[in-house]
């Protein structure tokens, strides 16, 4: 059965013919049931992102009201991706440029030996039937708490973290995430305010003594390109900090979810080896992003891909079925498009290639069994429901 809509398909078994057949529709289409405007062929979204009249927030809401006028939407106002013109533009030019300066293959490696920490921690507390040496390499709840912690510890560590942080910052981080998605309780949009100040607290002591103890951390490089390009706004640094890692979070933890999926479903256990999990890593990128849609609000009346819109209406970009589509020419749509392309894409996937590697190396949990995370635009597997498999 298709998914009712593109928001179901999200976390469907299987939404790429459904994808296919909106993305087959070329112009923008109007959702009835979701008041949304679909955009899902890569010329539409294409058109949609470039559009300057497009927003990536609607101007009578730069913040949801849910989390509005606390610290967590303190930080959500400040973050480059939710801004336009120079909130955005000066800070992803800095960010680009650190994210840039990055030792991609120094990043791959601190993943795998976090991923490998994390096995042999399971292991250590595991039943002896565990620990066997042909047993799988990690279990699922193993894949359910590794796959956003490996992520947060490797980019943590990167920004000048110390070790002994790394769990607690992943805890925080978790609690946080949990004010961007509007499926939130009450009780989870409270945490996520009471996360985001001690993740600025925790920035705020890395800032004093960090960039001057490790000189060619990311975050000295961060702080180097912000005064290049006159970003000096000390709340907005402290705000994407946190936002870095929350993109990581969530981004990065689908990645690697997905691309042990499909080196999970390849018939050819060979191909599914760590030797070649950077291919693995970007075909999964493009073929089952962990960001499967995004949003635009239109700011003022305006043509889009020749289809007349009215200001106030939203349009759903479904990036997972622009990339798939045969026209996309090889651009990979689920880390963005245009100026709001996010500048982490080729860290997340060295993140995910090296927590992959020891993932790999030998057998993955057979049967392997997932469900997907309640969400409305990112795909992440969870693998700790045995029996849920699609």
């Amino acid at each position: 059965m298709q998914p009712s809509d593109p928001i179901a398909a999200v976390v469907h078994d299987d939404p790429y013919p459904y994808y296919a057949s909106l993305a087959a529709r070329g112009a923008l289409v109007f959702d009835e049931g979701l008041k949304l405007w679909i955009a899902a062929s890569p010329a539409s979204v294409r058109a949609v992102l470039a559009h300057a009249d497009c927003r990536v927030r609607p101007l009578a809401e730069p913040v949801p009201a849910a989390i509005a006028g606390g610290p967590a939407g303190q930080v959500f106002g400040a973050l480059l991706r939710m801004n336009e013109g120079a909130a955005h533009t000066q800070p992803k030019l800095a960010l680009q440029r650190a994210l840039a300066g990055v030792d991609l293959a120094q990043a791959s490696a601190l993943a795998a030996s976090f991923m490998v920490d994390a096995v042999q921690a399971v292991k250590a507390n595991a039943p002896a039937a565990l620990a066997e040496p042909a047993a799988p390499s990690a279990g699922p709840a193993l894949l359910a708490r590794a796959m956003f912690q490996v992520p947060v510890s490797t980019v943590a560590s990167l920004l000048g973290f110390p070790a002994a942080t790394l769990s607690t910052l992943c805890e925080w981080m978790g609690d946080f995430v949990a004010c961007l998605s509007p499926l939130s309780t009450p009780a989870q949009l409270e945490g996520a305010h009471a996360a985001a100040r001690v993740l600025l607290d925790s920035f705020r002591a890395l800032l004093r003594g960090a960039p001057a103890a490790a000189p060619d951390s990311l975050l000295a490089l961060l702080l180097k390109e912000a005064h290049a390009v006159g970003w000096a706004q000390a709340d907005g640094l402290l705000a994407n900090l946190v936002g870095l890692l929350s993109q990581t979070y969530e981004a990065s933890a689908g990645l690697i979810g997905n691309s042990v999926i499909a080196a999970h479903r390849q018939a050819d256990g060979a191909a599914a080896s760590a030797a070649n999990a950077a291919a693995l890593v970007a075909a999964v990128s493009r073929n089952d992003p962990p960001i499967q849609n995004t949003r635009r609000f239109v700011a003022q009346d305006c043509t889009v891909a020749g289809t007349p819109l009215r200001a106030g209406q939203a349009i759903l970009v479904v990036l997972a079925a622009a990339s798939r589509d045969p026209d996309a020419q090889g651009e990979v749509f689920g880390f963005g498009h245009g100026i709001h392309a996010c500048p982490g894409h080729a860290l997340a996937c060295a993140i995910a290639v090296g927590a992959l590697a020891p993932l790999l190396a030998r057998p993955l949990p057979a049967p392997l069994a997932w469900r997907y995370r309640a969400s409305v635009n990112a795909r992440i597997p969870d693998f700790s429901h045995l029996g849920e498999a699609p």
